[in-house]
């Protein structure tokens, strides 16, 4: 069973191996500057389907099947299945993954949701509750658009702060076997809520959450930034990458030197005009499946925090006012 470190850490008893990971993308994150390194990228963005949501499920079964093909797995070899995504009642990871016949857990923790995904199945194959299990989240830019904003067509005019939601998809598999890429460690983050409303600043309304949660880690582990080759967070863009840093700095924290956000690295921020950055479930989950996967692999990095935040709102809490909680958690994740 997975050993409680500090008061929200966990440390796994056995060994939990990522043991292969598969980023999807869209046309627009093709054309940026992690393009080369997603595994699979569509050129559009409807991804033949009728609807943007039956694309972004498309999107999450697309990178669940090549992942069981890169491994030459069957559906069957998977123990549970965790998934989730932006949209209400995870309707992107039900519909997209009904057919395959695994056993199936939802998951929401907004652009959280790799991090959670992830971290549940670790705990799952920690304590022998799975041998195999997949974690798998995605995003599209029109579906969230569509739901927690505007529709696409009315034009609006984009905030500074505002980021733009990913379209991809990031599937991982995780087992029991000794293999190069473990967790070594898992954080649960708590609600954090400063009472930010603007449903277009979410780096503001995450940073809290993100400070939080990577406070308590080093504190539970006894461990400082310096120990880390990256500190890499979900989706803060710049604004929230920002606040995130000057909060730890009032904690006497500098992660100045090692950190980097994925929804920094997804973008050419100026070139394809995402202001400030991306967002979206399938922002951390495409990054990290692909690009942070590969550089795990070949020993680039060898001791990374990975860390996704989410903001837990919906579409009905902004229409009666309310503010946006949010949340983050964090995976300690080594090659050995």
């Amino acid at each position: 069973m997975s050993e409680r470190v500090g008061k929200y850490t966990l440390k796994m008893s056995h060994p939990v191996t990522i043991r292969s990971s598969v980023g999807v993308a869209g046309k627009k994150e093709g054309e940026g500057p992690l393009g080369e390194y997603f595994d699979i990228t569509f050129k559009d963005n409807r991804l033949g389907q009728p609807s943007w949501e039956k694309a972004e499920s498309t999107l999450q079964k697309t990178a669940v099947c090549e992942l069981l093909r890169r491994n030459h797995l069957v559906n069957a070899d998977i123990d549970v299945i965790f998934a989730g995504d932006l949209l209400n009642q995870c309707i992107s990871s039900t519909f997209g993954l009904r057919e395959l016949n695994i056993p199936f857990l939802g998951q929401y923790g907004a652009c959280s949701t790799m991090a959670q995904t992830m971290l549940a199945a670790s705990v799952f194959i920690d304590s022998g509750a799975a041998d195999r299990a997949v974690a798998v989240t995605s995003s599209h830019f029109c579906s969230a658009e569509r739901q927690f904003r505007l529709p696409i067509e009315y034009g609006g005019q984009r905030t500074p702060t505002a980021q733009w939601t990913v379209t991809g998809a990031g599937a991982a598999l995780l087992d029991k076997s000794n293999g190069e890429v473990r967790v070594q460690y898992v954080t649960v983050g708590k609600i954090n809520d400063l009472k930010i409303k603007d449903a277009n600043n979410m780096g503001a309304a995450m940073a809290p959450a993100a400070a939080d949660t990577l406070y308590h880690f080093f504190v539970d582990t006894n461990t400082k930034p310096t120990d880390y080759d990256l500190i890499l967070t979900g989706d803060l863009g710049k604004v929230g990458s920002q606040l995130l840093k000057e909060l730890l700095q009032r904690q006497e924290i500098d992660i100045s030197g090692n950190h980097q956000d994925c929804g920094l690295m997804i973008f050419d921020l100026e070139g394809q005009d995402v202001h400030a950055g991306g967002s979206g479930c399938g922002c951390s989950g495409s990054v990290f499946c692909s690009y942070i996967m590969k550089q795990l692999k070949s020993g680039c990095l060898k001791n990374i925090l990975f860390m996704a935040t989410g903001a837990l709102m919906s579409p009905t809490s902004s229409q009666q006012g309310e503010s946006i909680p949010a949340i983050a958690h964090l995976l300690n994740i080594v090659r050995t």
